[in-house]
């Protein structure tokens, strides 16, 4: 993490991502209603893939050449779109989309410990192992420590979520190892174009052929976490990155949850247990100590006592 200072476009950025990221569990939720979970998932990473390449062949960039690069984003696809959006899909029709979005910011608890891990210039710091500590105290909290006991399928849906969060956070690794120096534009429409490949066949078999016979309100739904919530998502990331550093990143983590919370008791009259907001207010902590620079802020801002 950083503490790069933020100008006023990055901040609008970050809102933007938090308010469309918290947005998705929504909008998925919506979905599910008429969709079918693979056929749900089909959807979304079909759609953002056919914008994704409209906006590179807009920009003038073209799909890569090599097929070690096909392989990679491939892989990449099933990291970051097919397990997740799966697994998130299949909770979502179980548990609290505000319950989803608290979880949903493990990724970056995973993404400390899987970088130190795997990257050589990653440090897991005395006070990021305490942040990462603290962090899963959170999602012990959020899950229930009762829950973590019996595996009913409330429990088996929060745990599905967590599982999510580790495979975004592997994908960050192999996003690093093998993806560098490609576009970012590129990056993200073939590693949709991968999960589209991927799922397509599958979601046929098991749902039959897609049908956009629906419901006025699953449409929106469908388009809303498309094209909004993954192709214009992605579009946002990059920017914030160039913008604002990786390090900031962890503030979109921290406020898409809220976001979730608000929406899903606003609009489906979702109330969740003391223990979630207290497992959140643990995470957010834990983020808090990993990111480190509130303590940089308060050793910069201390006085100096001593006489001249």
């Amino acid at each position: 993490m950083n503490g790069k200072q933020l100008s006023a476009a990055a901040w609008i950025c970050i809102a933007a991502l938090s308010v469309i990221w918290g947005g998705s569990f929504l909008s998925v939720s919506v979905a599910l209603r008429e969709v079918p979970t693979i056929t749900a998932v089909a959807h979304r990473v079909v759609w953002a893939a056919i914008a994704l390449w409209i906006v590179a062949l807009v920009r003038g960039e073209r799909p890569p050449r090599d097929l070690r690069i096909w392989a990679a984003l491939a892989v990449m696809g099933f990291l970051n779109n097919l397990a997740p959006f799966l697994l998130q899909a299949w909770s979502l029709s179980r548990i609290e989309t505000g319950l989803v979005g608290i979880l949903n910011a493990t990724t970056a608890i995973w993404g400390i410990c899987l970088a130190a891990l795997f990257l050589a210039d990653e440090r897991l710091t005395p006070l990021r192992l305490a942040g990462v500590a603290v962090g899963f105290l959170g999602v012990a909290f959020a899950i229930g420590i009762e829950n973590l006991a019996s595996f009913d399928p409330r429990s088996l849906a929060q745990i599905a979520v967590i599982l999510s969060t580790l495979s975004y956070a592997l994908a960050g690794v192999w996003a690093r190892k093998t993806l560098s120096g490609l576009s970012p534009v590129i990056a993200a429409a073939g590693m949709l174009t991968g999960s589209s490949i991927g799922i397509l066949p599958v979601a046929i078999a098991v749902d039959g052929l897609p049908t956009l016979t629906l419901a006025p309100s699953t449409l929106w739904a469908i388009g809303y976490y498309a094209v909004a919530a993954t192709a214009l998502a992605y579009l946002l990331y990059y920017r914030i990155l160039a913008l604002a550093g990786a390090g900031n990143l962890m503030i979109v983590t921290l406020t898409v949850a809220p976001v979730a919370i608000l929406l899903g008791a606003a609009t489906l009259g979702e109330a969740l247990p003391a223990r979630a907001h207290a497992g959140f207010a643990l995470l957010a902590a834990g983020l808090l100590l990993i990111d480190g620079r509130v303590f940089r802020w308060k050793t910069r801002r201390r006085p100096d006592t001593t006489a001249p």
